[in-house]
């Protein structure tokens, strides 16, 4: 093989090479980036196990909001069809926060408690997003499901 011709080989090479290398380091990037949501039976289920960060979804148990006098410390308890899951969080909470609501928190596991470092409320009281929907509907597969509702839903 001539010099200029392994010249060229070796370029084309290392630019393939190059490529390789930043497409698996963006892929990775995106990776660490994502949070996958699931439901409190999904994570007592260890389906959350290999995640650093998720986010949680559910609905607010009644009662369970107990909030801190000294401090922005809230913990409150997230249910779903046949999970419990009590929750941490340290802020500020939407507006739209109270019991009996959808809720979705983004945070991590810190033994057999959730500490959310964000909390998201839905904004009327028929809408869901769809990944809970579909979250809760495959945790709740097998159990009866209003009819009325799910048409009052598709509407929207």
């Amino acid at each position: 093989m001539n010099p200029t011709r392994q010249r060229r080989l070796t370029i084309v090479i290392a630019v393939l090479v190059a490529v390789i290398v930043a497409s698996a380091l963006v892929v990775y990037a995106l990776q660490q980036n994502m949070n996958y949501l699931f439901t409190p039976s999904q994570v007592q289920a260890g389906d959350a196990t290999g995640y650093k960060t998720f986010r949680l979804g559910g609905m607010v148990k009644a009662g369970s909001i107990q909030r801190s006098n000294d401090s922005l410390k809230v913990t409150f308890t997230v249910v779903d069809a046949s999970g419990v899951m009590p929750v941490e969080y340290n802020g500020i909470l939407p507006d739209l926060f109270r019991e009996n609501q959808s809720v979705i928190a983004t945070g991590h596991m810190d033994g057999a408690r959730f500490v959310a470092t964000e909390v998201l409320a839905k904004h009327d009281e028929t809408y869901m997003p769809k990944e809970l929907k579909d979250a809760m509907a495959k945790a709740h597969a097998g159990k009866r499901i209003d009819e009325a509702a799910n048409q009052d839903k598709q509407q929207l």
